[in-house]
């Protein structure tokens, strides 16, 4: 196991660019790609990358609250104080890298910007505490909990066919979660995944000592978000008695959180907007006091940099693909040779291959999901199954899919290619899981 690692970490460290080169690198490749296969021509073509590239803006702002809300969350004293109760129990660095990858994968369940931000966290805690962990490791382990986004209540897809009204209703109707992510294939799929991915991860870890190359000074400093107030309470002007309010903070925490109770009992569905919503919220009352909070918040932003500047790049591609037809076309190569049984599938697998290209479940569904539930109808297959494995195809990608990796790689202070071979290998066991899930899931479910 430590060889196939050292073949696939020296091949990053000798071919993978930083992640904005690779954005534009897709960007040229998917031109190529549509003039190519779809004859559209050059102007044609940038001209649906241009239109496209400010499409997501909305996605984009919500995608930063997700992961903004996550990082006050894991962030929180309360939060802090039960890691650091968790983290105390762990000696070797096996246990070190079981712990990392099951609490980013049960944090991505309740809410994947949580979960991606809380197991970079918990990771780089663990390699300050834990003598002889490869921080390279465990911080690819952490990140590899991230796979179960799409089986969890925050899962693009799952929310997105659960909602009244959405794009595709006329033509799968509406699919409740109780059918989608707690339907016993896919939880069982989610027991497959948090028992046997810890167990791969300890395996990567390397054996030598000489190998193993341990949190450094340069990753090891925690910035700071703590304000330092040397006056007492009563000496505060009643600005800074404001900011510093717990009883204000609380207050628009407690009104958050009834609008949020309020919608629910009312009836409306889990979306994207509700948990962020809940999120800040929540957040709120836990942290205490509205300056602490946006302090949190400030110092999570410099984690979201990077995608701020590269989702318009992968707008642009989406653009591309949707405006060509070549979403379309790379879709219907696997329709082709489906089955009912076999169109989960091959849509989990043309899932993987677009999300190199559109690394968003919400955008790829809106893509790529009208060709696959039409495959499903004219197959008479089912539609729960064809969805979730198109969502489970865009998880899988994500293993090695720079964009999603950037806030992680802003958190440990690593590089792209420090981490990356170790999560080849991860995909490739992860691959196994979904394929097997979603094969017996087709013929058997």
């Amino acid at each position: 196991m430590e060889r196939i690692t050292g073949f696939f970490t020296k091949l990053m460290y000798r071919y993978l660019p930083e992640p904005l080169t690779i954005a534009i690198l897709l960007t040229v490749v998917t031109i190529f790609l549509a003039m190519a296969v779809q004859g559209t021509g050059f102007i044609e073509t940038t001209t649906y990358w241009g239109n496209g590239f400010w499409n997501l803006l909305e996605f984009t702002m919500q995608m930063c609250v997700i992961l903004l809300t996550g990082y006050v969350l894991a962030k929180t004293p309360i939060v802090d104080r039960l890691l650091d109760k968790i983290i105390s129990k762990i000696k070797t660095p096996s246990m070190a890298i079981i712990m990392a990858t099951l609490i980013s994968g049960i944090g991505t369940l309740i809410n994947w910007g949580f979960g991606l931000i809380i197991g970079a966290i918990v990771a780089r805690k663990i390699a300050l505490k834990v003598k002889g962990v490869h921080y390279p490791l465990i911080i690819a382990s952490a990140y590899s909990g991230f796979v179960l986004y799409g089986s969890g209540i925050s899962g693009s897809v799952p929310i997105i066919i659960s909602t009244p009204g959405h794009f595709l209703e006329e033509q799968m109707g509406i699919i409740p979660l109780s059918e989608s992510i707690f339907s016993l294939p896919m939880m069982l799929t989610t027991l497959a995944i948090l028992v046997t991915l810890p167990l791969v991860n300890v395996l990567l870890h390397p054996k030598k000592k000489e190998n193993i190359i341990e949190i450094s000074e340069e990753n090891s400093s925690e910035s700071s978000a703590k304000t330092e107030i040397a006056a007492t309470a009563e000496a505060l002007p009643p600005s800074e008695r404001l900011n510093n309010s717990k009883l204000l903070c609380w207050a628009i925490g407690l009104i958050g959180l009834v609008y949020t109770v309020t919608y629910f009992v009312q009836g409306n569905s889990l979306n994207i907007n509700s948990l962020n919503l809940f999120m800040l919220f929540f957040g709120m009352l836990l942290v205490g006091t509205i300056s602490r909070y946006f302090e949190i918040f400030l110092d999570g932003v410099h984690s979201i940099a990077g995608m701020i500047i590269q989702f318009p790049f992968y707008a642009g591609i989406i653009g591309i693909l949707a405006g060509s037809g070549l979403v379309t076309t790379i879709a219907q190569l696997f329709v082709a040779i489906s089955t009912p049984e076999s169109l989960p599938f091959w849509s989990l697998i043309s899932a993987y291959f677009v999300n190199f290209l559109a690394p968003s479940g919400g955008g790829q569904w809106a893509i790529q999901g009208p060709v696959m539930i039409e495959a499903a109808r004219e197959l008479g297959a089912s539609y729960v199954k064809t969805a979730m494995s198109v969502q489970l195809g865009d998880a899988w990608n994500n293993m090695v899919q720079p964009f999603l990796l950037l806030p992680v790689l802003a958190i440990s202070g690593l590089k792209l290619r420090d981490i990356m071979g170790y999560l080849v290998v991860i995909m490739l066991w992860i691959g196994i899981v979904f394929s097997t899930s979603v094969l017996l899931w087709g013929y058997f479910g």
